[in-house]
């Protein structure tokens, strides 16, 4: 239980960074200039309330909690259980992504005081295993090599 607990108190102290409303540009364009698209279908979440953060990283730096070192960004408000966000037109590459519930909409991941245990969702791609730290960049990387691909993220709430 002790993994498990500093596992997401480095994970997520890292994440206390306010969320960033606006897109922030794509990453450099690829040798072939092909573009895609991504779709982030993101499921579990507890409550339909508040705002969901999705951050889109093409590299390990900032991953998964650094949001101003992410490539794309988008927040939108909480409509069900399950939600989708899109990124488009983004050179084919190695992505990874991570997602916040903020359900109190105060722009930041709330953990308890102590310990820094989350008090709301998260959840990245390819939804690895908990480990010691944070998840790495390369256990949550998809590749996108096609006009579209779909992914699907489970929150997890402690």
């Amino acid at each position: 239980m002790k993994i498990f607990f500093a596992l997401f108190l480095t994970f997520f102290l890292a994440t206390n960074a306010p969320l960033h409303a606006e897109a922030v540009s794509p990453p450099p364009s690829t040798s072939t200039g092909e573009c895609g698209n991504i779709t982030v279908r993101i499921a579990g979440l507890k409550e339909n309330i508040g705002m969901l953060g999705i951050s889109l990283y093409s590299s390990n730096k900032g991953f998964p909690g650094d949001h101003s070192k992410a490539c794309a960004t988008a927040i939108k408000k909480v409509t069900g259980a399950t939600d989708e966000v899109v990124f488009n037109n983004l050179p084919y590459g190695t992505y990874a992504v991570s997602v916040l519930h903020d359900e109190n909409s105060n722009g930041k991941l709330d953990t308890t005081f102590l310990i820094g245990i989350p008090k709301e969702g998260i959840g990245v791609s390819n939804n690895p295993k908990a480990r010691r730290g944070p998840p790495k960049y390369s256990d949550c990387t998809l590749t996108l090599d096609s006009k579209q691909l779909e992914t699907s993220i489970s929150m997890k709430y402690f």
